[in-house]
């Protein structure tokens, strides 16, 4: 089923007039420059003569890697040398114009290429500038390397993933970096928001570390441990004590998941399963903390009659009785699924990269009334916008802005 073109909007977008820098690679980085640019920014993306190694990365078509045309999507590409001093000193004359510098480079690499926050904030004090690493710009382990996955590993994410008694996976995307652009993101409006209420220079230094970036939706397992002396392990499809809420299978080989911990909604759920009772007052399920104490044989006792349904007839059936589920989605259900499309959030974007031919990608999160986002063009060419940018570098007077 295709999706529908990519909407544009006459609003500009909630960040029309702001011009961002994304000196990222990989993904932290270009996620951040990424929610700007879907939101109205002029993002440029500065990337080394070799260019990103993103738009290599991953599923390739027509060598190109797929996550490249939603990462790189409405964005300019400069590219420029930053090693060498021509190269710098066109950066130092780009970041005059900017408002917002993002970079996910080791901390001091931008410091020995002389574009650390002293040198730009020195000609331009409303520069807000986001860095993004491992372990942040300070503490002990400020210098070493560090990737989503480590990152991910030491928030405790990973300890959590996966079956109990057997190896931590992954989840199968590069979460920990999409939560850490996603908070440089929310850094750098904070930042801008403060400059307009505050007088004075705007200037701020946004650090995001990608561990903490995880760390922060680790729920309570540290107070779990301190208050509790439990350490909260991998569970599965479940959470521990908080029942039913899990996975289920269909007769049809598929998985649904099913939310009815609360109290009223397990009533219903009992009463359209024909058990009544197990909510009743006196019953062994009625409740929150009975539910939790047998959660394994009350699971068992439901998917013995969710396997006896269709995963159609199961769902409209929870669907009536006001049951939260859903099935497990797999591309392909996204793709033809109504609400999406209804939604725009999954779009058809043509793609420079690929001779123009259209990429289906996620639509603009989040959706505003008065000033959406829009999806401008697809991912730029390597070194597409030089001419433009570079060329107007030349006609910025001294101490001035952008032309």
């Amino acid at each position: 089923m295709t999706a529908p073109t990519a909407p544009t909007t006459a609003s500009g977008g909630a960040l029309a007039g702001l011009r961002v820098l994304e000196v990222g690679h990989i993904i932290s980085g270009p996620f951040c420059a990424h929610l700007f640019a879907d939101h109205g920014a002029e993002v440029i993306k500065v990337e080394p003569p070799a260019g990103d190694d993103m738009r290599r990365w991953g599923g390739l078509y027509k060598g190109v890697g797929l996550y490249w045309p939603i990462i790189g999507r409405g964005k300019k590409s400069v590219t420029l040398d930053l090693r060498r001093a021509e190269g710098q000193a066109d950066f130092r004359e780009l970041a005059r114009t900017a408002d917002v510098v993002i970079e996910n480079f080791r901390p001091g690499t931008m410091e020995r290429w002389g574009l650390g926050p002293e040198d730009l904030q020195a000609a331009n004090p409303d520069l807000v500038m986001v860095r993004i690493t491992g372990y942040g710009q300070t503490g002990p382990l400020r210098d070493r390397a560090g990737f989503g996955s480590i990152a991910e590993a030491m928030s405790g994410f990973r300890h959590l993933s996966g079956e109990p008694d057997r190896p931590p996976v992954r989840v199968g995307i590069s979460i920990g970096d999409a939560l850490a652009g996603t908070q440089g993101f929310i850094g750098a409006l904070l930042a801008l928001l403060s400059g307009h209420l505050r007088p004075g220079p705007r200037g701020q230094v946004i650090d995001v570390a990608l561990y903490e970036a995880t760390w922060m939706y680790m729920e309570s397992i540290l107070p779990e441990f301190v208050k509790l002396g439990t350490v909260r392990g991998p569970s599965g499809p479940l959470l521990p004590g908080i029942a039913p809420s899990s996975v289920y299978p269909t007769s049809d080989g598929r998985w649904i998941v099913m939310g009815a911990n609360k109290d009223t909604v397990f009533s219903r759920l009992a009463d359209v399963m024909g058990r009544p009772g197990w909510a009743a007052p006196d019953g062994r399920y009625s409740t929150h903390l009975l539910r939790g104490e047998h959660q394994l044989e009350l699971d068992a006792e439901i998917a013995r009659w969710t396997r006896e349904q269709t995963v159609d007839a199961l769902l409209a059936v929870l669907d009536r009785a006001g049951v939260p589920a859903g099935r497990i989605y797999t591309a392909p259900d996204i793709l033809g699924d109504p609400h999406y499309r209804a939604r725009e959030m999954v779009v058809e974007v043509p793609d420079p990269s690929l001779d123009g031919e259209s990429v289906p990608m996620p639509g603009v999160v989040p959706k505003l009334s008065r000033t959406p986002g829009s999806i401008r063009r697809g991912a730029p060419l390597l070194g597409e916008h030089n001419d433009e940018i570079l060329g107007a570098l030349r006609t910025v007077p001294a101490g001035g802005r952008r032309p």
